[in-house]
Parts: structure tokens; sequence; C-alpha cells
């Protein structure tokens, strides 16, 4: 007699379930055995009844095979690629970035003078008060920087006044220094070019040499 091919779906006797179960646990179960002795492969199952009983077969620690098996899938989620649902959002989010830098553009040529032909009178005075407030903020920051550069220049001129207050006071004590040496070489050389002269002289009594002939 022959068999009639199996339909997928389940088994609405209570009694057939199980045994169906149990065949087929069975095979299953002998299945993985096989597989794991004639590949060498790393083999878990894992099997619970309808009542919730557990069946379960392991070529090596279950353990070890479960947690080789959780790295695995979180690798593999890590690397899993761009769904297209976040697909979708990305290229959302690029178009509404591109609009805004479009707005922004477009209020930089108008800020600029550009492109205000189609402006209305109200356009027109938000882009003047704009240029306003950024005009006196460009003046209250040049202000600052004058400041700035002005106490800086400050600073310089006290700290090149205390120098040359320094070189002063050191180059007189120096002219002082000089003089006083000066003096002491002037007054030895007046001494020694001034000696003291004896003058010799002769007393000569009688005629001329002239008269005496």
């Amino acid at each position: 007699m022959v068999r009639g091919k199996t339909q997928m779906k389940r088994i609405e006797n209570a009694t057939s379930r199980q045994v169906t179960f149990s065949k087929r646990r069975n095979g299953l179960l002998k299945k993985a055995f096989e597989l794991s002795v004639l590949c060498d492969a790393e083999v878990s199952l894992i099997i619970f009844s309808p009542k919730g009983k557990l069946y379960e077969f392991a070529s090596s620690n279950m353990q070890d095979t479960v947690d080789r098996y959780l790295r695995h899938t979180k690798d593999r989620v890590s690397s899993k690629p761009v769904s297209e649902e976040n697909m979708q959002h990305f290229k959302h989010e690029a178009a509404n970035m591109m609009k805004k830098i479009e707005q922004l553009e477009a209020s930089k040529r108008k800020l600029l003078g550009e492109g205000i032909g189609s402006c209305s009178i109200e356009e027109l005075q938000q882009i003047e008060q704009q240029l306003e407030k950024s005009v006196k903020c460009v003046r209250a920051r040049k202000t600052q920087v004058f400041k700035e550069q002005i106490e800086q220049l400050k600073q310089k001129e006290k700290a090149l006044a205390a120098e040359n207050e320094k070189l002063a006071e050191k180059w007189g004590s120096h002219e002082i220094e000089v003089w006083s040496n000066k003096n002491q070489e002037s007054g030895r050389g007046d001494e020694e070019s001034s000696p003291s002269s004896e003058v010799e002289t002769q007393l000569f009594i009688g005629l001329p040499y002239s008269s005496r002939k």
C-alpha cells in the first residue's frame, strides 16, 4: 500500500499528533547524531514538546555551542547591511538637509543684495533689520578689538619705558665712572709733565772777555 504525501499542517487528533511527534523527534535526533559523526560537524539540537518537555542533543558541550552561536549572531547583526526602512529614513533626512541648505543659500544671496527683485516689502524690511543687526555686531567687535590692541600697546610702552630707565641708570653710572677715571689719569699726567728744575748760575767778576784782549 502506497502512503500518500503528508500535508504540512497541524494534526488535529491529539493521539496522532503525539505519535508523529515521537517518531519525528527520534528521527531528527538520529539525523543530528549521524551528521556530527559523518561530517565531523558541531551539532546541537533543542526540542520542546507541546507540553514543554525538553529534548536535546549536542555533539559537544551544549553551553559552548550556544555561546558560539550567540557570538556569531552578534557579529552578523553588527555587520548586517542597512535595512530598507533605515535607507528610506536616511534619504528623507538627506532631502531635508538639502532643503535647509538651499534656504540658507537663498538667505545669504539676499543679504548680499542678490535675488531681491521678487521680495515683498515685509521681506525687504526683515533683510534690512538683519543687516543692521549684523552691522552693530561687527562694529561692537571692531571696537573691542581696538581696545584690546590699545591695551596691548600700553603694556608694551610701559615695558619699554621701564627698560629704558634701567638702561639710563646703568649708562649714567658708567659715564660717571669713566669721567672719574679720566680725571685721575689727567691729574697724574700733569704731575709727571712738570718736574722741579734747578737753575744753575755762575758769578763772574772782572772785565768782559772781549775787553781783556
